[in-house]
């Protein structure tokens, strides 16, 4: 086909006055549609469609635009962002006639196709127009430094204990209690101690959302003097540079109404401003930093017989087996962020060929020069065709495999770059019997670009396990020592087996992208530049909505 579209996405940082949900920000434009019209060309437009439960649902559409086979569109669609989930979206183009809604008989279907959200920021321009962009600098916090000058003297005898507040002025109108500085006792020109405060608490990240700011004359009986008080933006802070401060006169509305020559009752002043960048995960993803994927699976005896029905590891036809749930159900997501799409598929506690002696860490393509499988469904075949040629054995060892990726991914500190993060997904049916050695693995790993995510698949007790997950507690080696960071996330299979393989999914990664920040944060690495568009087109189906192409596909 020689008709394509691109796609923008751009994610921002939505905040509230509790917490931060990214969003993403998606551009539209087309280039060599269809003409579908006689005497002109067609006047195109894009709905953008979303699936919820299977069912694909019209979330938005951008603006028709006349005449145009090349439209770059006005319309911004706008979708919050979950690293967690799969978000599936579907693009389709019409050419409009009249003025009735898209999509009616006589309009013309140009094309469409299916992407996931995950796709648009990790790749950032999957389809040749098709780009994402950040749009935060309003993720941080900021440092002010404040003092003042001839401030009004309001004790009989002596200056006075002026202290500074600043209010955010809510949505609502009410106020909310930003920061409070200290009092400086018997001073007219005080100066401040700088303080620091996210942009979310000081203004909801919104630039020019009203601060009202008060000076006081402190009491300490608490019934303290009102000095006078002014209007502030961050954007007005933001003006401060070069050796310019901003300043503001300190009014008393009560003495500006009696006194006919009353100017102020000082003035405030903004000497410095630091403002202190906090990226997000989105911000080193689509800076190109890749989310490697491993899998590793038990192979123990106290599995089953993979011939029996009633083996964890049972083949059936019909439905796949809970290790094979989970293993999708993760790796549907992580396939995302990863460009080449290949996977390490580990096994541990079996007797493999060609000797039968028992590893606690083999590849289960068995190519050890090679362990990766060809996106998520190489990784099932692999494990299918393993099966067969195995003894299930034991233990229920880990701790070789943890410090093997560890060990891996130690490599990637030493390039200094968010080029790569690693994620090992553990499948096991029991309690680990190398608990110690396990411990002191997991504390090595917290030191490297690694997040471990194991599931315990069937009805074992895996309370024991518990102690690996950090939620309760610092998880530390036998010797003491704690983990660096939170880097573990353990959960039961049976706690999903009536949810959908979505639910596993979100609770397992939903921890992911604040453990990248805060490695990297820790490492003092900064996001790489933004990847650079690609040059080849994604085509549009010419084909009824219907017949799309599944998801991931191009046509």
């Amino acid at each position: 086909s020689s008709h394509y579209s691109e796609l923008s996405a751009a994610p921002t940082l939505s905040c509230g006055p509790v917490a931060c949900v990214s969003k993403v920000e998606l551009r539209v434009a087309c280039k060599a549609l269809l003409d579908r019209d006689t005497l002109n060309k067609s006047d195109p437009c894009v709905i953008l469609m979303v699936q919820n439960q299977g069912q694909w649902t019209e979330l938005d559409r951008t603006e028709v635009i006349k005449s145009n086979l090349h439209p770059v569109f006005a319309k911004v669609f706008t979708l919050d962002y979950y690293f967690e989930e799969v978000q599936k979206l579907r693009f389709e183009v019409y050419d409009i006639h009249g003025t009735h809604s898209i999509g009616a008989r006589d309009d013309d279907f140009l094309g469409g196709v299916e992407c996931t959200l995950g796709c648009l920021p990790a790749e950032n321009k999957i389809f040749s127009l098709v780009h994402a962009e950040e749009i935060s600098g309003n993720n941080g916090y900021v440092e002010l430094f404040f003092c003042a000058k001839k401030l009004d003297d309001k004790d009989l005898f002596s200056k006075s204990d002026p202290f500074l507040e600043i209010y955010r002025i809510n949505d609502d109108g009410s106020e909310q209690l930003v920061h409070r500085t200290e009092v400086i006792k018997n001073n007219l020109n005080p100066v401040w101690e700088p303080f620091k405060v996210s942009l979310i608490s000081l203004c909801s990240c919104d630039e020019d959302r009203k601060l009202k700011c008060l000076v006081w004359d402190s009491d300490s009986r608490g019934k303290h003097d009102f000095i006078g008080e002014f209007y502030a933006t961050f954007r007005e802070m933001q003006k401060i540079g070069g050796g310019s401060k901003v300043t503001w006169d300190c009014m008393n509305p009560k003495y500006k109404l009696k006194k006919k020559n009353y100017k102020n009752s000082g003035v405030v002043i903004l000497s410095d401003l630091k403002l202190h960048r906090v990226y997000s995960f989105l911000d080193y993803i689509m800076g190109g930093c890749q989310i490697h994927f491993t899998v590793a699976i038990d192979f123990t005896a106290s599995n089953g017989d993979p011939r029996n029905s009633c083996s964890l590891h049972y083949i059936n036809p019909y439905q796949p087996n809970e290790y094979l749930k989970a293993l999708i159900a993760v790796g549907e997501i992580c396939q995302d962020y990863d460009s080449d799409k290949r996977f390490s598929a580990l096994g541990f506690g079996a007797r493999i060929p060609p000797n039968y002696e028992v590893s606690h860490d083999f590849a289960i393509n068995f190519n050890p020069e090679d362990d990766e499988c060809e996106e998520i469904q190489g990784v099932v075949e692999a494990y299918q065709n393993c099966l067969p040629k195995i003894q299930l054995y034991g233990p229920t060892n880990v701790s070789p495999i943890i410090s093997r990726i560890a060990k891996l991914s130690a490599g990637e500190e030493t390039i200094k770059d968010a080029s790569r993060y690693h994620i090992l997904l553990i499948l096991t049916d029991g309690v680990v019997t190398d608990m110690a050695d396990t411990r002191e693995a997991i504390v090595r790993a917290s030191y490297q670009p690694l997040s471990i995510i194991i599931v315990g698949v069937g009805n074992a007790d895996f309370t024991d396990m518990q102690i690996l997950d950090g939620d309760d507690g610092v998880l530390r080696s036998p010797k003491g020592e704690p983990v660096l960071r939170d880097i573990v996330q353990f959960v039961p299979f049976r706690d999903f087996k009536t949810a959908s393989p979505a639910a596993l999914a979100k609770c397992v990664l939903a921890e992911v992208p604040n453990q990248v920040v805060e490695y990297y944060s820790h490492k003092a690495i900064c996001p790489m530049p933004p990847v650079p568009s690609c040059d080849s087109p994604t085509s549009l189906a010419n084909t009824p909505t219907e017949s799309l192409p599944a998801v991931g596909t191009t046509a």
